[in-house]
């Protein structure tokens, strides 16, 4: 569970994420996919996975550490004049003027990584559109970052538009650039075990249905390298049609 809001360091880091319904079929499997509830702090059994000899807890302990998501709004620091209290608020309103809706999706790779990405072409453009609509509603509330976080980002190969989204959102993947992703898996060099992944994940949730995007969630980092913690959800209030 997190800590109290006047507990957290000045160093905390938020972020919007989507995360499924917690009484969703797709919250418990991916919760348990990765080992760690992020919203009540429990640590869970993880699945055996049929054709791979290595246990997932070694498989999967970057994305275990950020929790069961999908990025919206990257990790942010509040700028100097913005409460928690204040974020919840500003999250809050943009997520009361959402409608909910369904999304297809499937696990499948995405570089060295294994994620459940969209299915097709209306699904990708709706999480493409959310994400944009909340980065520029919230995008204000960030502390500007120090010229180090900027450098850090920038040492990476980047084409000129992502380097120029680092600059100005301090992240590279938004807007055109944004994938919707949730991670789970490592960076992994075997692309066999990629695909062992992909059709593990497919072949337990085939009949799991379209995700539901109902709300999102707001996630806190509340000290460098803690395990991110789920501290607000935000349900959308517009039924999804």
């Amino acid at each position: 569970m997190s800590a109290p809001d006047e507990d957290w360091s000045p160093l905390a880091r938020f972020a919007l994420y989507y995360a499924p319904p917690r009484e969703s079929a797709w919250w418990r499997a991916g919760s348990a996919w990765l080992g760690r509830d992020a919203e009540s702090g429990e640590t869970l059994l993880q699945p055996d996975i049929d054709g791979i000899g290595t246990p997932l807890h070694t498989l999967t302990q970057s994305p275990r550490r950020y929790g069961w998501h999908a990025t919206l709004v990257p990790p942010f620091r509040l700028a100097a004049d913005v409460t928690p209290a204040a974020l919840f608020a500003a999250a809050q309103a943009w997520a009361l003027e959402r409608t909910a809706f369904e999304a297809q999706v499937e696990a499948a790779t995405l570089g060295r990584f294994v994620a459940l990405r969209p299915a097709d072409e209306a699904s990708d453009a709706a999480l493409r559109d959310l994400a944009a609509n909340a980065l520029r509603t919230l995008g204000s509330l960030r502390a500007t970052q120090t010229a180090s976080e900027i450098a850090k980002r920038l040492d990476a190969p980047l084409t000129p538009r992502q380097r120029e989204y680092v600059t100005e959102w301090g992240y590279p993947y938004v807007f055109d650039e944004f994938r919707f992703h949730m991670t789970l898996s490592d960076s992994l060099a075997d692309p066999n075990l990629c695909t062992q992944l992909v059709a593990g994940w497919n072949a337990r949730m085939h009949d799991a249905g379209a995700l539901p995007v109902a709300g999102a969630a707001l996630y806190v980092e509340p000290e460098p390298g803690a395990p991110f913690v789920l501290w607000r959800r935000l349900p959308f209030a517009r039924a999804h049609a």
